[in-house]
């Protein structure tokens, strides 16, 4: 683990010229760069298992955005403040280029990062993300609902309000992820493995940047780079809202990975190595 400025912010790498963020990066050594941005907005870094995927001649950096997980930084919870840290942290490790691995909501910021930066952007990976608009908030959440017993809906609207205990903040976790993953036999023991992680959700980063939503429709078109889209087939973020994303990225190739959800590494992991080595590969 090293640490490092990383522009005022959001990585997990350190004291940056921006303003005072603090934290810890991991920083391997050659190879072609490539950083991962974990989702939420709010939460921490769990893309260790995707680092693990990867060629290991690729370095691979992973951070804490801006005050999540390790990382600390004034409250500046703006698209473009996520893109400028995550731009510094590439100046601070030394790349002239990189490839920008997104998750979740981190894939809006590793296409918005593309957009901003097309000559500091070798290719991106948005992998689990929602396309253009808002039109998949209402169908996602119909069918995370349709995943979960009566019950569990019961559970999760008493514990949505007020304060929680550390046992029902990881029960109200659970119960958010669970409908994340294809398989119900296993869906709950993997949503806990992720919900137990001693973090905070930062929820004014969620709430800042969930409402700070870009022109995706406008930009997408601007990417230069190649761009592979990842999508688990069993995500309830509906994959009819990524597909737009087809005619809007000049040079990229969608991968469903069957039986699989949001997390595809998750449950599929074998088939998403397979799709990262064999796009990794050709740029």
């Amino acid at each position: 683990m090293t640490t490092g400025p990383a522009g005022g912010a959001a990585d997990a790498g350190a004291g940056g010229p921006a303003g005072g963020t603090t934290g810890a990066t991991t920083d391997p050594s050659a190879g072609t760069a490539v950083v991962l941005c974990h989702g939420g907005p709010g939460l921490w870094d769990n893309l260790a298992p995707v680092a693990d995927l990867i060629d290991p001649t690729q370095v691979v950096h992973r951070y804490d955005q801006r005050g999540c997980g390790r990382s600390t930084g004034p409250d500046d919870y703006r698209l473009a403040r996520a893109v400028a840290d995550l731009d510094a942290l590439r100046a601070y490790w030394g790349h002239e280029q990189w490839i920008v691995f997104g998750h979740s909501w981190g894939a809006t910021l590793a296409l918005a990062y593309a957009w901003t930066h097309p000559e500091r952007t070798r290719a991106v990976i948005y992998c689990g993300g929602v396309g253009p608009g808002s039109a998949w908030r209402e169908p996602c959440r119909a069918e995370s609902a349709r995943r979960l017993t009566p019950e569990q809906r019961t559970r999760l609207a008493e514990l949505e309000d007020g304060e929680r205990t550390w046992e029902e903040e990881v029960d109200y976790r659970t119960l958010c992820w669970l409908p994340d993953y294809a398989d119900p036999a296993t869906a709950e023991a993997a949503a806990r493995a992720e919900a137990v992680t001693p973090y905070d959700i930062n929820w004014r980063a969620n709430r800042g940047l969930a409402t700070d939503l870009p022109d995706v429709e406008a930009l997408a078109p601007t990417v230069r780079a190649p761009t592979l889209i990842l999508h688990g087939e069993a995500d309830p973020r509906p994959l009819a809202n990524t597909r737009l994303l087809l005619d809007l990225i000049p040079r990229v190739r969608l991968a469903v990975v069957p039986d699989a959800g949001h997390s595809p590494w998750v449950e599929a992991r074998g088939a998403v190595a397979a799709e990262l080595r064999a796009f990794l590969t050709t740029i």
